[in-house]
């Protein structure tokens, strides 16, 4: 069976502050964890109108120290903005805060404009062709191991130690993620919600067939995030998927927004080319009521062969978004129908 998490890009919507959506992120972290989901992912994006979340170490701390159960983690860190020894220490911190159910997922894209990568780390235009060895070198200090020999930084710890450490994951939209994340045996996930599913087959072929095992995971672990979006009746799906719709339609201009509200939506003159855009849209689109959502999920599932798919669910209305998810942990049996989760789940040490 498909586990089920969450990614949360902490989005910005019109009416309500930023701010706002950073506690409203903490606040669907202790829902899902009540709802049964696997794992609780916070993005990272810089300098943008349509997402609050900058420092996912920050907010995972405020989830992890708030949660008893759900693994929290980043989807991701974008590893060229930054030292990985940095990273490393925030990650042990954030294991010994929650041992056992740290996730740290690493990007290599900028998640911004290149001149706000630029302001993050002034070696921007080089720093992304060290992602592999930054990659080496954090699973080392990560794991309290020497690094390399020979290396300026060999004898260098990461702490605090402890007896567990976070899950590293790769995350990425292309082949190229797949392939660092086959060369160090560590889980991939794809960014289906990127790219609309184009290059998952390849990317996850690729990752399958490169794989080398590792201590971590001797045999490979891959999984997907999706945009998805659950209602009680078709209807109402398709009026909540209006903000979706309009956001797309900017983002695709290289114009990043505030997430409008439905009823704004609705109120926007679209041109012939936009409505024919969307239907195309709505055409490819995961939302309906959680057994069309349901559907489609395992149908994605299958034809990819992941074990793990992970959902984004950018709703302006903070209830709608629970409820969202509420409607597919009962579809997918993760609740009951009195809402409980079905099963004390644990958090596991992985080293």
């Amino acid at each position: 069976m498909v586990r089920l998490s969450v990614l949360d890009q902490s989005t910005i919507v019109t009416g309500r502050s930023p701010n706002t959506s950073i506690r409203e992120s903490i606040a669907l972290a202790q829902h899902c964890e009540a709802l049964g989901y696997d794992r609780y992912w916070c993005a990272e994006h810089h300098n943008s109108d349509s997402q609050a979340g900058t420092a996912p170490e920050i907010l995972i701390a405020a989830i992890a120290a708030t949660t008893k159960r759900i693994r929290v983690g980043s989807a991701g860190v974008m590893l060229p903005h930054y030292s990985a020894l940095k990273v490393a220490e925030q990650f042990r911190v954030l294991d010994a805060i929650a041992p056992g159910r740290i996730d740290l997922g690493l990007g290599r894209a900028p998640g911004s404009d290149g001149r706000t990568a630029y302001a993050l780390n002034p070696r921007a235009e080089t720093a992304a062709d060290q992602f592999p060895a930054d990659v080496r070198d954090l699973l080392a200090w990560l794991a309290g191991k020497p690094l390399a020999e020979g290396h300026p930084f060999r004898d260098i710890r990461a702490q605090p130690s402890g007896p567990t450490m976070p899950e590293v994951w790769i995350l990425g939209s292309s082949d190229y993620g797949a392939q660092v994340a086959a060369y160090f045996g560590l889980p991939f996930c794809f960014a289906h919600f990127i790219t609309d599913g184009r290059g998952a087959d390849q990317a996850l072929a690729v990752y399958r067939e490169g794989y080398r095992p590792s201590a971590w995971h001797p045999v490979p672990h891959a999984a997907i995030c999706v945009w998805a979006m659950a209602a009680e009746t078709q209807d109402e799906a398709a009026y909540l998927f209006r903000s979706r719709e309009m956001w797309r339609l900017n983002r695709d201009r290289g114009v990043f927004t505030a997430l409008a509200s439905p009823e704004e939506a609705a109120a926007y003159s679209y041109t012939e080319a936009e409505l024919a855009r969307i239907e195309r849209m709505r055409g490819r689109a995961l939302y309906g009521t959680p057994d069309v959502v349901g559907a489609k999920l395992r149908a994605l599932g299958a034809e990819h062969g992941v074990e793990e798919i992970a959902m984004l669910t950018t709703l302006h209305d903070p209830e709608a978004r629970r409820r969202s998810y509420t409607l597919l942990a009962k579809e997918f049996g993760l609740v009951s129908g009195d809402g409980q989760a079905t099963e004390n789940k644990e958090p596991v040490a992985r080293i």
